[in-house]
């Protein structure tokens, strides 16, 4: 049945949610620090289930039960000993403290201490082993806790049970080797020293591949997955539109046709200004997916060290993906704003200023995209972010023309993205008929005199070249995101240390404390060694906190 297309999950999903107790929240999002989501136990079982539910037939899971309660992690625990049994794979789970019923689950115990092993085999034989040694399980005792204590010098003593001679220490070390000159021991040395027979195994034993899918399924599973989080998003998406529509219907009561006319050089430099101020509103539109890029990078780093996916497709899916969101938005800002403000009123015109916005948003979006990917961190790409933006403004070529521009800063001038696109939707504007007329000012036309006073070509080819180099930009931006994601790493977080005291430091703790004037107390509290936090810690009281744990069956 899980081989069954066309469905929206597989049967191994759904068993998956439902032995995991995930099935009440399956469509609920996990959240984040500023979006309320499922639980801290339910989390770590996504973690969990997101790791069983693929074709991983060995997994090694460490403290999965730090923050469960015991029927969560017996839950859990459960359901890895059916993965073992029914899907033959093999699971090395490391637990603190863990129940007896949850104990019970396992097949085989392997117990290190001080970095010696003392035990490996079955779990009934366990006990054995350690009754061979004089220790004894007392009654109404857990067997992890028994476990976990014989070995510790300060608990060894209340399980001796050899009354034939006295209890003394006995150190992990001769534990580690009691045990191989056991038969447990020998029993695992001969079966691991045996040769191992490659004929017998079978040719798909061992993967070949890097990734369990090919290429074109992880397209397919990556492209469904970004348009079911772009449906979720909907909300931002559909404001968005409205919000460059708004803009776009306040811009054009502001730079009204019925008060503006191509007849000077005054009425060019303000349709040149209304201009300027779309390309800069579709630059700043970009500006909200270096945010959406960041929050989402921690899920993408755990997925792509699993070898979820490559680096390059999620990339690839990620930006294709927003290219019709950036056509929408163009075409509702040129229909909204081109006409109404007045514009050369050609058909040509329209669609090759529809069609430069759609670049320039989607030059935006690459460049904030790969400052998120670079990054790493919110607050420093959106520093870099509004830096960028300054930089890219002030060399674009309308606040400050370029023939003003100083020497020593022309060539960023020419980097600037921004100067192409101001250059392609001038170009577009004043090389129509209606500009066309001999200004009062020279021999030169209208429209060449604004181009000219603001340092900006008059050849038509500069629309072309302009559109270019932005979609040059564009797939620049894009190969830099894809090259971040997959060589660079997550930034990682402050921890808390415990310094060590060396003797020279104690020595100078010594003469520090003879030259100072403060009570005993004091320097009894300086000496002693402590742990250095990033924060301050404080005391939290709750009162009539009641808690309930379903029992497990």
């Amino acid at each position: 049945a899980s081989s069954i297309g066309g469905k929206k999950h597989s049967i191994s999903t759904d068993y998956v949610l439902k032995v995991l107790g995930l099935d009440i929240c399956s469509d609920t999002f996990v959240g984040n620090d500023m979006l309320r989501g499922v639980s801290g136990g339910q989390r770590k079982r996504v973690t969990t289930g997101e790791m069983i539910v693929g074709p991983r037939k060995t997994l090694f899971m460490d403290e999965i039960s730090t923050g469960l309660d015991s029927s969560t992690t017996f839950q859990i625990v459960k359901c890895m000993r059916n993965f073992v049994h029914l899907m033959e794979a093999t699971v090395l789970m490391g637990l603190l403290q863990p129940a007896p019923e949850t104990y019970e689950l396992f097949d085989d115990i392997l117990l290190l201490s001080e970095g010696y092993m003392v035990y490996q085999g079955p779990r009934g034989k366990v006990l054995e082993f350690f009754e061979s040694l004089g220790f004894k399980l007392p009654p109404r005792k857990g067997v992890a806790d028994f476990l976990q204590e014989v070995t510790s010098k300060k608990d060894q003593a209340q399980y001796w049970a050899d009354p034939s001679k006295p209890y003394v220490f006995i150190p992990v070390s001769e534990m580690a080797i009691a045990f191989k000159n056991s038969r447990f021991g020998k029993s695992l040395e001969s079966t691991l020293s045996a040769p191992y027979d490659k004929s017998q195994s079978h040719p798909s034993a061992l993967s070949r591949t890097k990734y369990a899918a090919s290429r074109w399924e992880l397209l397919n599973s990556c492209f469904a997955r970004e348009k079911l989080l772009m449906t979720r998003q909907s909300f931002l998406y559909i404001f968005r539109t409205f919000q460059v529509a708004f803009v776009a219907f306040v811009t054009s009561t502001i730079f009204l046709r019925t008060k503006l006319h191509p007849v000077d050089e005054i009425n060019g430099n303000l349709y040149l200004s209304c201009l300027f101020f779309g390309v800069v509103h579709m630059m700043f539109n970009g500006f909200s997916e270096l945010s959406l890029l960041i929050f989402r990078l921690p899920v993408f780093y755990k997925q792509r060290d699993n070898l979820f996916h490559p680096a390059w497709i999620w990339s690839v899916v990620s930006w294709s993906i927003r290219v019709p969101y950036s056509a929408i938005e163009a075409v509702v800002w040129s229909c909204v704003l081109y006409y109404t403000v007045g514009f050369a009123p050609s058909a040509g015109r329209f669609f090759r200023f529809t069609f430069a916005q759609f670049v320039l948003h989607q030059m935006a979006v690459s460049l904030f995209r790969m400052l998120a990917s670079l990054a790493r961190d919110l607050v420093v790409a959106n520093t870099f972010g509004s830096a960028s933006l300054l930089l890219v403004f002030l060399l674009g070529g309308f606040v400050i023309p370029k023939d003003q521009i100083k020497p020593w800063w022309v060539w960023a001038s020419w980097l600037s993205p921004l100067q192409y696109a101001q250059r392609a939707v001038s170009i577009n504007e004043f090389t129509a008929t209606r500009w066309k007329k001999i200004s009062a000012i020279g021999n030169n036309t209208i429209g060449y005199n604004v181009l000219h006073q603001h340092g900006l070509p008059s050849a038509k080819y500069w629309y072309w070249l302009g559109v270019g180099v932005l979609i040059g930009y564009a797939v620049i931006f894009n190969i830099i995101v894809t090259l971040a994601l997959a060589y660079l790493n997550p930034l990682s977080k402050g921890k808390a240390i415990v310094p060590e005291e060396t003797e020279e430091n104690s020595v100078r703790k010594d003469v520090e404390s003879e030259k100072l004037t403060s009570d005993s107390s004091s320097a009894q509290g300086s000496s002693k060694k402590g742990m250095i936090l990033p924060f301050e810690p404080l005391a939290m009281t709750f009162h009539n906190v009641n808690y309930s744990v379903d029992m497990p069956v």
